[in-house]
């Protein structure tokens, strides 16, 4: 059998590690090759090594397991090969032992290659491989064994119609988790049957494999980068790349692992008949599944040994985190397979192995009824084949008859999914691969999805669609606007020419007999349509309709969109649309309520004067218009770039133009500045024009009261080509705060019941002005959760030997540090670090 194994090669320069080959390797289910001319090159550079040699003890941690220590091995000796060190020789050696002992003496090592022979930083690299390989294996079958559960629990499956927005504001990874969930349910007539309210375990299914996704996505992308990289300077390097992404996948690894153990309690205690089949499996349950105390515990300790510095421990502790979670979900697969095949999985069993089928005295009654048929249970199609791939692994390899009861075949079904969920076992790619092909499956994925760029609006969104719609049609019929309706799509001919640099976002649609046709861009080209062609001198139009650009999604970008028009059309008072439009604006944000907002202004010909001024040839007005128009997105410096290098500008003109478009602030006042005596605004016709329309403009927005909304900013810019007077844009002013739903700053953390002491600390921050909430739990993990979830910055943790010691613990949330300080003190240090956010 070792003949058939793959061969991983190492030491070549052409070839490169993966945390799949690492974990093979050091599972012995793949046998490892230098790569030929490594050791020749290592015999060749002999010459150039340090004369004098030592002895090296390398020591391996023995709480590491033999897949751990191997992989550390295996990353070592690579970086020696690649090194050409003569030390890799002996090396080879160690590695092939299948469990490597704790102390090794390396002869003859060059004191030049002492520096390479650091365990630490292999163990790094190697255990984050394994981690790695694991996690995106559990990832999977998580999702899977989580899809069992909500057939057992006959859950409500809502919580997974979740929709990609389409323009990166949503979790990703969580719609993707949600998604597969239904592949694999769809067509059941189990889930969304119970009358139960839908428990957290079942909710929260998204959002924690979702983020467990994300984080084995992180680790795998850095890892690949650890695994062949070439020397680095210290462990502490190493580990400080490594850290941050493990410290995520311990904290996902937790949450999925919580979850998974609430699921398998769910299904045991309300979905397995009750009798011996039920009882048993709660004995086993609570005997053999690792608790939620000790994943805790495993978690803090992983924590604590980063804070440490201790990094191969802190490793250690992950790859532990990462192993009992797999041993709580395939915990949870047996309750759910269990509850799903009940009775029948031990009549079977027992017949495969030749017993008697004994039945239960609670069933007697229902089997001696004459006629009786058992009502059939329809899974999901990806539920149902996997729940037949696994009773076919569970029947097969029967041997000798064997008498059986119920627990023994709960024994032999536990076993079975503990040996299945094992990355090693040669069952377990069989597993994946089912998985894999069940979500990628086009027959059970006939599911719709959106295309990008595009979004759904549910019950609840319409709900507020709909009352925000009817606000703007009340301002805009207050001001005596009528409605107006036009086609989705126009002639090509009407559209182009009319949106400058940005009529390549225009969709065009195919020839359908002889017409040119593209979507609407917006809603403004069809209205000055319509008004050409019916002669109208007159009129004042408001229209919400759906446009589309065929842009690139992004957070805030769609590719269809509503739009809220209103427009004036027709000969009048100079300014006298240009201010009703403005009062209009600030009436309906105002109405809207949406928070605090300002309306940027500037005006077309201002920008075409200034342009003139800098130099500008009047060619480049519309092109270099657009450039400044992305200002709110880019820094002066990429906009001076994208002129200079793109587009043809000197730096000179370019720079002429930052010192314009810096100028921003009250209108009144601005405009005052650019028109004092000397201003090379007044110079040009075009500028000076612009300038005494803002004025009658301004004083109508003074009277108006609404000008303290308005900011006058030179840098607005606008690109398209049909803006030729006054432009204006409103911007919410909180779009780019760091929004908490609450301003607390310090969370009170009792470690136990006691009500009373929450009351006495949480009453002295009170009295001190201290924003502050408390929570009273026995498990430290609650309350952290509960900090991040709520953003709160503090916390105050105070257990039974903080109370007996007179301390209080200060944790920074944010920067995971821990700080004690005497009791008495706890006002006085809480206010300090709140007033000074980096505290020494």
């Amino acid at each position: 059998m070792a003949a058939e194994r793959r061969a991983v090669t190492v030491g070549g320069k052409g070839y490169s590690l993966t945390s799949s080959s690492v974990f093979e390797v050091a599972n012995g289910l793949a046998r490892f090759d230098i790569e030929s001319s490594a050791l020749s090159r290592i015999s060749s550079s002999s010459n150039s090594k340090s004369a004098t040699t030592t002895k090296f003890a390398l020591s391996i941690p023995d709480y590491l397991s033999p897949e751990e220590a191997r992989a550390s091995l295996l990353l070592l000796l690579n970086k020696l090969l690649l090194s050409t060190s003569p030390a890799a020789f002996q090396l080879q050696d160690i590695l092939k032992e299948m469990s490597p002992g704790p102390d090794y003496t390396i002869d003859n090592v060059p004191n030049d290659d002492v520096v390479l022979l650091d365990y630490s930083m292999a163990a790094i690299d190697g255990i984050s491989a394994i981690l790695d390989h694991r996690s995106s294996a559990l990832s999977a079958v998580a999702d899977a064994v989580a899809a069992l559960s909500c057939e057992a629990l006959r859950a409500d499956a809502s919580c997974f119609n979740l929709i990609d927005s389409g323009d990166g504001s949503s979790a990703k990874d969580d719609v993707a988790v949600a998604s597969d969930l239904k592949v694999f349910l769809n067509g059941s007539k189990l889930v969304n049957s119970s009358k139960n309210p839908v428990d957290p375990a079942v909710t929260k299914i998204p959002s924690a494999h979702g983020s467990f996704r994300e984080s084995v996505r992180w680790l795998h992308s850095r890892s690949r980068v650890q695994l062949n990289s070439g020397s680095r300077a210290s462990t502490s390097g190493t580990a400080n790349a490594m850290s941050p992404v493990l410290l995520s996948l311990a904290g996902a690894l937790w949450n999925l692992g919580d979850l998974s153990f609430q699921r398998a309690k769910l299904v045991v205690g309300d979905s397995i008949s009750r009798g011996e089949l039920s009882s048993c499996m709660m004995e086993m349950l609570d005997a053999k599944c690792p608790g939620v105390d000790s994943l805790e515990k495993l978690y803090m300790s992983a924590q604590a040994s980063l804070s440490k510095k201790d990094y191969v421990l802190f490793l250690h502790e992950i790859y532990c985190l990462s192993d009992m979670v797999r041993k709580m979900v395939s915990w949870e697969a047996t309750a759910a397979f269990v509850s799903l095949e009940g009775s029948d999985l031990v009549e079977k069993v027992q017949v495969n192995n030749g017993g008697e089928r004994v039945p239960s005295s609670e069933n007697n009654a229902k089997t001696d009824k004459k006629g009786e048929k058992k009502k059939k249970v329809v899974l999901g199609k990806g539920t149902t084949a996997l729940t037949q791939f696994i009773k076919n692994r569970l029947l097969s390899g029967a041997s000798e008859p064997v008498p059986v009861n119920v627990s023994t075949v709960l024994e032999k079904c536990s076993q079975t999914f503990l040996s299945l969920l094992d990355p090693r076992d040669l069952g377990f790619d069989c597993l994946l691969k089912k998985v894999k092909e069940i979500v990628e499956s086009n027959e059970s994925r006939r599911l719709p999805k959106l295309p990008k760029g595009t979004r759904d609006f549910a019950k609840e969104q319409m709900a507020i669609r709909e009352k925000a719609f009817s606000i703007i049609v009340d301002v805009f019929k207050r001001h005596g606007a009528r409605a107006l309706d036009t086609p989705a799509f126009e002639l090509r001919e009407t559209l182009m020419g009319k949106y400058g640099e940005d009529s390549k976002l225009i969709y065009d649609l195919a020839d359908q007999g002889g017409e040119l046709c593209s979507l609407r861009y917006d809603l403004t080209v069809p209205f000055a349509r319509y008004v050409a062609m019916n002669g109208l001198t007159s009129f004042k139009r408001y229209q919400i309709a759906k446009v589309y650009r065929r842009d690139n999604p992004s957070k805030g970008r769609y590719r269809e969109f509503y739009q809220c028009d209103f427009d004036i059309a027709g000969h009048f008072e100079k300014m006298g649309p240009d201010f009703e439009v403005i009062k209009i604006l600030t009436e309906l944000l105002d109405e809207l309520d949406i928070g605090d907002y300002e309306v940027k202004l500037n005006h077309r010909k201002l920008l075409d004067g200034m342009l003139a001024i800098c130099g500008v040839p009047q060619e480049k007005f519309r092109t270099i218009c657009s450039s400044i128009d992305k200002l709110d997105k880019l820094t002066f410096e990429q906009i001076k770039k994208e002129m200079v290098e793109e587009k043809g500008l000197t730096e000179e003109m370019a720079d002429k133009i930052g010192t314009f478009v810096r100028e921003r602030g009250a209108p009144v006042e601005l405009l005052s500045k650019l028109k004092q005596e000397g201003s090379k605004f007044l110079e040009n016709s075009e500028s000076e024009l612009a300038l005494n329309e803002l004025e009658i403009l301004f004083k109508s927005l003074l009277k108006s009261k609404c000008i303290d909304k308005v900011v006058f900013d030179l840098s607005l810019a606008r690109g398209l080509d049909y803006y030729t007077g006054v432009i204006f844009e409103a911007a919410f002013k909180g779009a780019a705060q760091d929004i908490r739903a609450a301003e607390t700053e310090v969370l009170v953390c009792i470690l136990g019941d006691d009500l009373s002491l929450a009351a006495e600390l949480v009453s002295e921050l009170w009295e001190a002005k201290v924003k502050a909430e408390f929570n009273v739990h026995k498990r430290v993990m609650k309350h952290i959760d509960r900090a991040r979830e709520s953003r709160i910055p503090w916390m105050v943790i105070i257990g039974e030997r903080e109370l007996n010691e007179g301390i209080v613990k200060l944790k920074d949330v944010t920067a995971s540090k821990e700080y004690e300080v005497p009791r008495s003190r706890l006002v006085e240090e809480l206010q300090g670090r709140l007033n000074n956010p980096s505290p020494s």
